[in-house]
């Protein structure tokens, strides 16, 4: 050992390093991209709070306040002392019955308490999901646009996201030849979202019973996001692949939660629901990151699904209307185009057309829909997300989740600024 300056151990001198060379972080969160959504979102709320005025079409985080039976329920289980403990780490148990009634009254089909795991809000589910799937190497194919935690979700477990992109002129639905081509002997998962985040796409039966089958013939895990299930439109209806495709269930995951359709975003919880041994080393995985979800939540959730669908669906009727407005708006805005969304709360717009052009009273030129998006906010203090963020360059994401005074307020500025 040297008795001179620092600490050497074989060939390392520690007192010789600088902090910026053993301060690293890992190679496995530095190569995870931020939520972009919530960039947006953190963003406009920054420059509002420095007085600016801002419209916000970024974050997918309905206006309404949660169902009043949901928020008494929550503020009776404050009182109960039951509550100011831990509790089971998949889910109160009167919970997990609520969510395995609810899945046949909603999806048509049975499964049990010991299949589901409440987890905090749904990304706790996705990020569960690929941790207990995955080993190095293996892949995922993600039909795009895609919302944006999937790919990084994948990452972070070790996986490979496969991206296969569906535009707009099949209405942002996958083409089972393309999902087949992308097929590898390392595809271990595919993920089905319907209705769509970001496009506001519903999937038709045959396309997700046609998926359900390729799966099952090629022994791919179905990873299932039904968390928009309810918000659907013009006679668009949403397919459980479970009950399509019964033969799948052994392979299905899930994913869903309360908050997009109680209006509960901050309530954080979601759930899973899956085999019971994918349950079960979901439930060990989560023993280890956070134990239960808060209890009061927990019962505010439990009488959500537990109880009427009826302000779900006045809900549903007030993000029509706003639906048709935006819709209507965006496609009015020279160089926009805009597919009507069938599902969901999201306009998902075509701005392809505004780039390499000059555009807003600066004439400033955006090159992709990132920096538009960014110019957007900058001068007309309108934001949205870019495509970019759901691997689909080109497109600008709104979200009509928002009031209706705001909503066209928001329009009027963008198709001001972009005349």
């Amino acid at each position: 050992m040297d008795d001179g300056p620092g600490i050497s151990y074989g060939r390392t001198i520690l007192g010789a390093m600088t902090m910026a060379q053993w301060q690293t972080l890992s190679d496995r969160i530095n190569n995870v991209a931020p939520s972009a959504t919530l960039a947006v979102d953190s963003k406009a709320k920054a420059m509002k709070a420095a007085g600016i005025d801002v419209v916000g079409f970024g974050a997918g985080e309905p206006n309404f306040p949660t169902p009043a039976p949901i928020v008494a329920a929550a503020a009776e289980a404050v009182q109960d002392p039951r509550n100011y403990r831990y509790t089971p780490t998949p889910g109160l148990p009167e919970l997990r019955e609520a969510i395995a009634a609810k899945t046949l009254r909603d999806s048509g089909y049975e499964v049990t308490a010991d299949q589901v795991v409440v987890t905090n809000g749904g990304k706790q589910a996705v990020y569960s999901t690929f941790q207990v799937l995955l080993n190095d190497g293996d892949e995922v194919i993600i039909p795009t646009p895609y919302w944006t935690s999937y790919p990084e979700a994948v990452k972070l477990a070790g996986g490979v996201p496969v991206t296969v992109f569906a535009g707009g002129e099949r209405g942002f639905e996958p083409d089972l030849d393309a999902l087949e081509a992308a097929r590898t002997e390392r595809t271990k998962a595919i993920i089905i979202t319907s209705p769509n985040n970001p496009t506001g796409a519903v999937w038709s039966a045959d396309t997700i019973e046609r998926i359900g089958r390729w799966a099952i013939e090629h022994h791919i895990w179905i990873v299932s996001d039904e968390i928009y299930e309810h918000l659907n439109y013009d006679g668009a209806r949403t397919t459980y692949v479970g009950a399509a495709v019964p033969e799948c269930r052994d392979q299905l995951i899930v994913l869903n939660g309360v908050a997009k359709t109680y209006a509960m975003p901050g309530w954080r919880v979601g759930w899973m629901v899956a085999p019971a041994p994918v349950a079960k080393a979901v439930a060990k995985l989560q023993g280890h990151m956070t134990s239960n979800v808060a209890n009061v939540s927990q019962r505010a959730a439990l009488a959500a699904v537990s109880g009427p669908l009826d302000d779900v669906y006045r809900m549903r009727e007030a993000f029509d209307a706003r639906r048709k407005a935006i819709v209507a708006a965006l496609n009015a805005i020279d160089g926009v185009v805009c597919p009507t969304p069938t599902g969901a709360f999201y306009a998902f717009a075509d701005v392809r057309a505004l780039l390499g052009r000059p555009i807003g009273p600066d004439g400033v030129v955006c090159e992709d829909s990132s920096a538009l998006a960014a110019a957007l906010l900058d001068q007309a203090h309108v934001a949205a997300v870019p495509g970019e963020a759901f691997g689909a360059p080109g497109y600008l994401r709104f979200s009509y989740a928002l009031a209706d005074d705001q909503l066209a307020e928001g329009m009027r500025r963008f198709k001001e600024w972009a005349a």
